[in-house]
């Protein structure tokens, strides 16, 4: 009898455990489980634009905010609280005349470069954010493939920035400094 009380004993603790653990973890990953492929990046660090900002006012000076968009996307205006614009891609014209998106060959280096400007390294907090969230997710991606350790991209990128009513500016092309 008193075996078959601590059998029960035990499933019952073991079905609340497995219960919590379910619980917890589907609470933790249940907005990136949304996340289609072309977003998910190998670091698996994402804000929505809402978070960003609650942790750039929190800690901005130990994070570098990059915002990876064309110069004519951040001259239509950008987030407040943005340390640089730095294109991950940009738009050229091939031989027929044609635009096509083309991978911006400084990227890497002006990254550094602005690290170091803020007093900041490779293990330092960099968020992206770019117009959707998939070209800051391809950036992500080529910063861990060099080192980077903390990159956050804003999985609902500017748009999201500007839904949720967060600080934005206007900027002229001629403002931007890449």
């Amino acid at each position: 009898m008193k075996v078959l009380l601590k059998i029960r004993w035990f499933v019952v603790v073991f079905i609340f455990a497995a219960f919590v653990g379910c619980v917890t973890s589907s609470t933790n990953t249940s907005s990136t489980n949304l996340l289609p492929d072309k977003k998910r990046t190998e670091l698996g660090l994402y804000l929505t634009a809402m978070e960003a900002y609650d942790l750039l006012k929190k800690d901005g000076k130990t994070i570098l905010f990059v915002d990876v968009r064309t110069p004519q996307e951040v001259a239509l205006g950008s987030p407040k609280l943005v340390d640089a614009y730095i294109p991950y891609q940009l738009i050229k014209e091939n031989e027929k005349k044609q635009s096509q998106w083309v991978v911006n060959h400084h990227f890497m280096p002006d990254m550094e470069t602005r690290l170091i400007d803020q007093g900041l390294d490779k293990q330092s907090a960099v968020i992206l954010i770019c117009r959707q969230g998939n070209r800051s997710a391809m950036a992500t991606d080529a910063l861990a493939k060099e080192g980077y350790e903390k990159v956050y991209h804003v999985i609902d990128g500017v748009n999201g920035w500007k839904k949720s009513h967060l600080p934005w500016t206007e900027l002229s092309e001629e403002k931007i400094q890449l």
